[in-house]
């Protein structure tokens, strides 16, 4: 991973397809602006009148979409498997809010219908094994209907506008795996829907989602129709696990004992349909497993913990059911890359006239957001590693010299990222935990300002 702005600029826009090289040679001059300073504004982030007026030129031009800014991003993520590898693609949707009050053209209700602004259905692509984040398989920038008639709950289905859709329709742009990789689209409980399963399927894909209605009817491996919940409680418990559950802010952090169940099932087509289904339903039931992981005597007033994931993969054994819940609890990072885009990127904070021009702002910032979710995560999968193989050596002589610490070329990943989040104000206290966006990208801000300087001192004129 090239962290140097200038360079990842030129690699993650340098092929793109905007109808005129020097809109191409533009963006990657932006791209490299937005990742010296993810969080400012676009003023602060081009520094000087022409360059901040071409970059309102450049998103106000129809040539340049939110499509042909991240094409090339999604393109060379699909590609970054090697056969006999497994690669989880995380689904999930955000809103990108900008408030009820600003005066933008093209937007729609977010929210409660309170707010403006559009919905980002996302797809990252996330290396199960070293938790290294690939980058975005495909996104989708979608709008929501605004006076829609109220229809009958158990006919929603039949509409083929319905906002539940964009799932399947992400799947089909991430579209089918390299040939000998193995994808399986992991998602919440908002995907749980036989179209979805179907798509995956169709893309030659596999899934992991955790279930949303326990009441649904199931085919049991006998041929029994019962509900998911009765097909689970007749299952024996397969094992026993602990798993640390995080502190919110109404409840501690526990060491949570968890039971685990697991079984094949078949999902039947359903009985309210609609035209797609009737077009690709397969003539016998889907075939699936079911992995339960659910606590045990949980604390008074706490929530217990239980998941229900139903997964196209075999599960026979401990050890695979296992593997699928190691799969599903790798979902946090889709969540961690909204934050990037958002608190990271400041990117409900741009001020644009038109809906359009928002789209690819924001298409530039998502991809600015997955080099930021890679460095942050730097530390975490390889913390001893040399900080040096990763960045710029001169960045972490910089770096040792501003906070005071004697020049080693032997500072670790974890030791440059816990330096550069106190450049940004991170005070590395024994419970303040790992620095925030706000204070590690504001580190990053002043290291490059500061290697700026430095070169600047060097150049001689004459």
């Amino acid at each position: 991973m090239d962290v140097n702005p200038t360079n990842w600029a030129e690699m993650e826009f340098g092929d793109c397809g905007l109808g005129d090289r020097r809109r191409t040679r533009r963006l990657v001059k932006v791209g490299a602006q937005a990742l010296a300073r993810p969080d400012g504004t676009s003023p602060e982030q081009t520094e000087s009148w022409a360059d901040c007026k071409a970059l309102y030129r450049l998103m106000d031009c129809d040539d340049v979409s939110f499509e042909a800014i991240t094409a090339p991003h999604y393109q060379r993520t699909r590609n970054s498997g090697a056969p006999g590898q497994v690669q989880l693609i995380l689904n999930d949707t955000t809103e990108i809010n900008y408030g009820g009050k600003r005066r933008v053209r093209g937007l729609g209700p977010v929210g409660k219908n309170t707010g403006r602004g559009f919905f980002l259905q996302s797809a990252l692509m996330r290396d199960p094994d070293s938790g290294e984040v690939l980058g975005l398989a495909g996104q989708e920038v979608f709008y929501r209907q605004t006076d829609k008639p109220r229809a009958a709950k158990n006919s929603r289905r039949r509409d083929p506008e319905r906002e539940s859709t964009v799932w399947g329709r992400l799947i089909d742009q991430v579209g089918a795996p390299p040939p000998g990789v193995t994808w399986l689209h992991v998602c919440d409980r908002g995907a749980d829907d036989y179209e979805v399963y179907r798509h995956a399927q169709l893309q030659g894909c596999g899934w992991v989602i955790r279930a949303c209605r326990l009441n649904r009817l199931i085919l049991s491996s006998s041929g029994e129709m019962r509900t998911l919940e009765e097909h689970l409680e007749a299952q024996p418990v397969r094992g026993r696990q602990t798993r640390e559950i995080p502190a919110t802010t109404s409840h501690h952090a526990r060491t949570a004992d968890l039971e685990l169940r697991f079984a094949p099932l078949s999902l039947p087509t359903p009985t309210v349909t609609n035209a797609w289904i009737r077009e690709h339903a397969p003539e016998q039931p889907l075939a699936m497993w079911v992995v339960e992981l659910i606590e045990i005597d949980p604390p008074i007033n706490a929530e217990p913990v239980r998941w229900v994931l139903l997964t196209s993969e075999r599960v026979e054994t401990v050890d695979e059911a296992q593997h699928i819940v190691h799969y599903y609890s790798q979902r946090w990072a889709i969540e961690e890359y909204h934050k990037a885009l958002k608190t990271g990127c400041r990117v409900e904070s741009r001020y644009y006239a038109t809906a359009p021009r928002l789209e690819r702002v924001t298409g530039l910032l998502a991809i600015v957001a997955v080099q930021l979710l890679r460095m942050r995560s730097l530390s975490e999968q390889t913390p001893d590693r040399p900080a040096a193989e990763v960045v710029p050596p001169e960045w972490v002589r910089t770096l040792a010299q501003v906070r005071r610490r004697p020049h080693d070329h032997t500072m670790t990943l974890s030791q440059f990222v816990k330096h550069l989040g106190g450049l940004g104000g991170h005070l590395g206290r024994k419970r303040d935990g790992r620095p925030g966006w706000i204070t590690l990208w504001r580190g990053l801000e002043k290291l490059l300002l500061i290697l700026r300087g430095a070169q600047a001192g060097q150049y001689k004129c004459g």
